[in-house]
């Protein structure tokens, strides 16, 4: 990822565009939004799903967290993760 931007306490906003050397379409932006609050991330999937193309639905990942993929109406790729409940140290 090229930028982030701490949204909130809870949401970070990550970005990276496609690099020209790298084999793919050319300009190709992605998008990463990752954090803890579910309610809020969830929201924002909802709306992005609208007229999208779900590559991966939002849903429980191995990893644990609840991941998903999708290219929204304007051809920007989205990733989102909502963090799930992490073991206590």
């Amino acid at each position: 990822m090229h930028a982030a931007l701490s949204v909130s306490e809870s949401v970070l906003l990550m970005g990276a565009d496609h690099p020209a050397h790298v084999p793919g379409e050319p300009k190709k932006q992605t998008v990463s939004i990752s954090g803890d609050d579910e309610t809020t991330l969830r929201a924002w999937w909802d709306g992005l799903s609208e007229g999208a193309t779900v590559h991966q639905p939002l849903e429980k990942a191995v990893w644990g967290d609840s991941f998903g993929m999708l290219e929204d109406r304007y051809g920007t790729e989205w990733l989102v993760n909502i963090a799930g409940e992490r073991p206590a140290e």
